[in-house]
């Protein structure tokens, strides 16, 4: 099989920027090749990324601002394609967007929706080529959660160990045991905090969680939200871990300033993470997303964790860029016609996403008629002709 070069396209629970990857792949018998070609972030224009932190819950939203945010979201990530395509690969063959998350609807255990805005159609329009998205509704129509779908890409690419995401939200993959799940809040309690202490989106460098002290009955109140003891497969987001629940739980303990509220959320973050990790028997945490960026929070999580811990960095895949790359995965099976089946709790692989066509006609390559069991991730660049 010739490859395909995808354009991968997500902006995570943290609404930071837009994260780009660009992949060669293709299919050899059961195995697929990735070769990273290169990523980027594409920031937000400023009054687009305000008007998707006002519209998160537990925020009401009208559907006037849902259509709005729609149209600016998909400008926005094909502004970030077109980015791609001229400083990474002009010669595209197919763009896959996950989309910017604004509300993921579970009860109890049971994920029931998800929402992911960003017009496709303006991506198509940008770039030329067909756009591969919606990629989690099928998946939660067939009982999965929709999230984390970073776990397919773990099952392929490991043999073994863990995998972990720390964007807005930490998700973990368990390879050996085909799990994979939210743990609880990534960043997102910590940017909240540093906004509220601060006025900046973020504790640069961990400064002031490493300043701080760790309030244990603060920590106490945060640890018994009933989440952490659900079973897997479950998912969560900002409509529960949002500045409404930070809030509450401040409410019930005496004064926290600025340093210990940080040093606390840094705790929260790596005492579920590890939590999570120890129900698994593995040997390696692989870690990625932006909260490996963070000094204070990796060095928490190597204290509660008793195995190696390495970035994704080490084996190939950048750690800021992992679900791009991830997406566009999703992306080039769904083109192959692939079905693809992360642990989520699914009823058995489906074909994810939706199809919008790019300028010329809608050309779908002949169906793969083999399932993918494994990924293996290169350096170079060079297109494949197995």
């Amino acid at each position: 099989m010739s490859s395909t070069r995808v354009i991968g396209l997500i902006s995570g629970t943290s609404v930071d920027a837009i994260d780009v990857a660009v992949a060669d792949l293709w299919l050899d018998r059961d195995t697929v090749h990735l070769v990273p070609l290169g990523h980027t972030e594409v920031a937000y224009p400023t009054d687009v990324r305000q008007e998707v932190l006002a519209a998160l819950p537990p925020r009401p939203a009208t559907a006037e601002q849902m259509c709005k945010l729609d149209t600016w979201i998909g400008q926005a990530f094909a502004t970030a394609a077109g980015t791609a395509l001229t400083e990474i690969a002009p010669d595209a063959d197919l763009v896959a967007s996950l989309g910017q998350t604004v509300y993921h609807w579970v009860d109890g255990t049971t994920c029931l929706g998800t929402l992911q805005l960003g017009q496709p159609a303006w991506i198509a329009e940008r770039t030329g080529l067909p756009v591969v998205s919606d990629l989690r509704a099928r998946d939660v129509a067939a009982g999965g959660h929709g999230a984390p779908l970073a776990g397919l890409f773990d099952q392929l690419w490991l043999g073994d160990g863990i995998a972990l995401n720390i964007g807005g939200i930490a998700n973990i993959t368990s390879v050996v045991d085909s799990q994979a799940y939210d743990t609880g809040p990534g960043n997102a309690l910590l940017d909240l905090a540093a906004d509220m202490v601060t006025g900046k989106p973020y504790d640069e460098d961990g400064a002031l969680a490493k300043a701080g002290t760790v309030r244990q009955d603060l920590l106490d109140v945060l640890l018994a939200d009933p989440y952490y003891a659900q079973l897997p497969p479950k998912s969560t987001g900002k409509e529960h871990f949002n500045a409404e629940y930070l809030g509450e739980a401040l409410g019930r303990v005496p004064p926290v300033d600025g340093p210990d509220l940080l040093a606390t959320l840094v705790e929260l973050t790596a005492c579920t993470i590890a939590n999570a990790c120890v129900r698994h028997d593995a040997a390696r945490v692989v870690a990625s997303g932006g909260g490996v960026r963070n000094p204070a929070l990796m060095a928490a999580l190597a204290t509660r964790l008793d195995v190696d811990l390495v970035t994704s960095d080490s084996l190939g895949i950048p750690s800021d860029a992992k679900e791009a790359y991830l997406t566009a995965l999703l992306g080039f099976l769904t083109w192959h016609g692939i079905p693809a089946d992360p642990p989520t709790g699914a009823r058995g692989p489906r074909l994810l996403g939706s199809i919008t066509p790019g300028h010329g006609p809608l050309r779908l390559p002949e169906p793969a008629t083999t399932n993918v069991t494994k990924m293996e991730v290169a350096t170079g660049g060079a297109r494949a002709d197995t």
